[in-house]
């Protein structure tokens, strides 16, 4: 069963509820073969991010030290060390996408939301990321939408995705 998750602000010490949430996550997969990436993804599906406080816990039910699980957690962009607004939007830039007007797609999207990659806007309703494939190539510029890929996007149809989040213009 998966535990109930409350959020604790990056850097903060973890209150007693979401500690035991941690530790409960991290015992039962530390005897896995590479447990350290079962690990995160857990700890991620369960808050929207991998909570700093969380690392040393890590480390030490790894015997590991905080420097490598805090450069695995770097290394791999799936990871956050945030909490993602309510809605996460990926755009792709791998060179399809490119080819056929994500680099339009990203400058409207960095207008209208008024933020860049690896940002979440003011109102906390949409965090943008990049990523570099979303195997939708015959389909491109594609994006993926809280999970869901949406493909030959135009500047009009991410509009529509956005208005769909309720970000206002």
């Amino acid at each position: 069963m998966k535990p109930v998750a409350k959020s604790s602000p990056a850097g903060n010490p973890l209150d007693a509820d979401t500690r035991s949430c941690i530790e409960q996550i991290i015992q039962p997969m530390t005897g896995l073969p590479g447990a350290l990436l079962p690990i995160l993804h857990a700890i991620q599906d369960a808050f929207g991010h991998v909570p700093a406080a969380s690392v040393p816990l890590i480390a030490n039910a790894l015997n590991l030290s905080r420097a490598e699980v805090h450069g695995v957690i770097s290394f791999y962009h799936d990871f956050r060390s945030t909490q993602p607004g309510r809605h996460v939007l990926k755009l792709c830039r791998a060179e399809a996408c490119q080819a056929m007007g994500a680099r339009a797609l990203e400058a409207q999207l960095v207008s209208r939301l008024g933020i860049g990659f690896h940002e979440t806007t003011a109102d906390g309703s949409i965090t943008l990321e990049p990523v570099y494939c979303l195997g939708n190539c015959a389909c491109a510029p594609s994006a993926m939408l809280d999970d869901k890929v949406h493909g030959r996007l135009t500047l009009q149809r991410l509009d529509a995705l956005i208005d769909g989040c309720g970000k206002a213009s």
